[in-house]
């Protein structure tokens, strides 16, 4: 197959060390599925891949979020067609024109989502999902503050949590980005001054729960804001690495608790994905959140969205198309 290419990183560093590159993806063996790729989501997790600060193998096919149709099955595939619409997050490889994964690591795109809808939302969303209904039991009247929250896991969140009655205090890196958001309080100014806010709007008491895809920036501030043995959930790196914990630290903050959690360890078998996607596709269709793209870029121009992923001049989510 002549005719399909991808983007790499050759070697780590910064935006200029992803290259394109022409490919064979070859034919789906036993269990697999041959993609087409429609649109392609950039997400925060293709930078920490690109840089090294995840491991994977140099050259590094890059991202992990894609939709299209299938082009050809393998043998033992069922439940799959040549045609059929699917979205995926599996893996890396996702910044290809062409891409062959597991069949089981496929889902199909109901008749009311479009591919660039899927492949803008499948990341995020899922994030959301576990983030909001399997990292903590929330109910309605729980306090949480979300970190980014006109990005393109917080502009997911924050209205998945409002529909289950959640209070949301939301905070963005500027005034502009925080009136785009619909939450109960929706902040912005530095985190030195976060945790004053969210004691006032608390009455003192704090949140149950923080959301925080900055990482190094927001953790001090994070921490200030929970209250008594409240959840501080690090699930993203924005700013950098959060930098060694004390558990001296959780422990003067009230017996807090931390978890690090990812996506992938929410979806590891065939049937999680399948709920996870299922309650996602399930919101989608009921209005609840929606597949807000800021920016459209070419895949042959993935260098350029990475810089303005890491400037934080995108808003909501961001497609590539092939």
């Amino acid at each position: 197959m002549t005719h399909a290419w991808r983007m790499v990183a050759r070697s780590h560093g910064g935006p200029e060390v992803i290259e394109r590159e022409q490919f064979d993806p070859g034919a789906p063996a036993e269990h697999e599925v041959l993609i087409e790729q429609d649109a392609i989501g950039l997400n925060f997790i293709d930078t920490y891949y690109r840089t090294g600060l995840y491991p994977a193998p140099l050259p590094t096919p890059l991202g992990s979020e894609s939709a299209g149709h299938i082009a050809a099955v393998g043998s033992g595939v069922t439940g799959l067609a040549v045609g059929d619409r699917v979205g995926c997050v599996s893996g890396l490889g996702a910044y290809a024109t062409h891409r062959i994964v597991p069949a089981d690591r496929v889902v199909k795109i109901p008749d009311t989502v479009s591919t660039e809808d899927a492949a803008a939302m499948m990341l995020k969303g899922m994030t959301a999902c576990y983030l909001a209904e399997d990292s903590i039991a929330l109910h309605a009247g729980h306090v949480a503050l979300v970190h980014a929250a006109a990005g393109g896991v917080g502009s997911v969140l924050v209205p998945w949590l409002r529909d289950k009655g959640v209070v949301v205090i939301a905070h963005c890196g500027s005034a502009e980005k925080a009136a785009r958001v619909n939450a109960d309080h929706s902040l912005h100014g530095p985190f030195d001054k976060l945790s004053a806010t969210v004691r006032e709007l608390t009455g003192g008491k704090g949140v149950d729960v923080v959301y925080d895809g900055v990482g190094k920036d927001s953790w001090g501030a994070s921490l200030a804001s929970l209250k008594r043995r409240g959840l501080m959930v690090s699930y993203g790196n924005a700013s950098g690495a959060v930098p060694p914990v004390s558990l001296l630290d959780l422990s003067d903050g009230g017996s807090l608790y931390v978890t690090r959690p990812k996506l992938f360890d929410y979806i590891a078998t065939p049937e999680e994905l399948a709920h996870t996607a299922e309650r996602l596709f399930d919101h989608m269709a009921r209005g609840v959140i929606k597949a807000t793209i800021g920016q459209r870029f070419a895949l042959a121009d993935a260098a350029e969205a990475h810089r303005a992923l890491e400037a934080r001049a995108t808003s909501g989510s961001t497609v590539l198309r092939p």
